[in-house]
């Protein structure tokens, strides 16, 4: 299993102190990775430790048991996907385009959206009854903050939940359906789908500095 970076790997962190080998986000880092890898079948005390060079030990200097490192991958999950999904519906905006388009920023960008993560957690959520609940409870917010989003706008409520959900399931839809499209041509149906999911047309700087975003990611 090939991880993520590990802290005394990583040059710009500080040097580890006594005998610590890794640190708990070590740890977790290797967990989130075994779970978008393997499903949470995959994350397994022993074969963490192995990948890192470490016993047993290290892992219950952090987390009580199995179940407490699943329970922190869940806390990650909704501190990272579900908030930033959130934060982007609730910034400034001056027209409900351009808000959609701060919405198209998260999606699109891994650094606050980590798309692997977020269906290894729905996975997931098939085998647990535990984990369903908390999807659901994250979906909620998640559609309730599209759905305020909208209504700052003016959009009717019922419109507004309407709109909110097209948005959202679309979204969840298209990244599933992994077209693995070219950005060029994506950024060719900006302006579409912004027209399908609000009714308005955005204004040229819109699109030109939503395509200057997604371009730069791709860089």
């Amino acid at each position: 299993m090939t991880g993520p970076l590990l802290h005394r790997d990583n040059p710009d962190s500080a040097p580890l102190v006594g005998n610590v080998k890794v640190t708990r986000d070590d740890w977790l880092n290797t967990a989130l990775d075994a779970l978008v890898t393997n499903g949470v079948e995959g994350v397994k005390i022993q074969a963490m430790g192995s990948a890192m060079g470490v016993s047993r030990s290290s892992f219950y200097w952090y987390f009580k048991s199995r179940q407490d490192l699943l329970d922190a991958l869940l806390e990650h999950w909704q501190a990272t996907n579900t908030a930033a999904l959130v934060d982007m519906a609730d910034a400034p905006a001056a027209t409900i385009t351009q808000a959609v388009g701060n919405v198209f920023r998260c999606v699109i960008n891994p650094a606050l959206f980590d798309t692997r993560l977020d269906f290894a957690v729905r996975d997931w959520a098939r085998r647990s009854e535990k984990v369903r609940t908390v999807l659901q409870s994250s979906d909620s917010r998640r559609l309730g903050a599209l759905q305020a989003m909208f209504e700052r706008f003016g959009y009717p409520e019922l419109e507004a939940v309407a709109r909110a959900r097209i948005l959202y399931y679309m979204q969840i839809g298209y990244d599933d359906a992994q077209l693995n499209e070219p950005m060029n041509l994506r950024n060719k149906l900006v302006p579409a789908y912004l027209v399908g999911f609000t009714g308005q047309t955005p204004t040229a700087e819109e699109i030109e500095a939503l395509r200057a975003y997604a371009s730069a990611l791709e860089t």
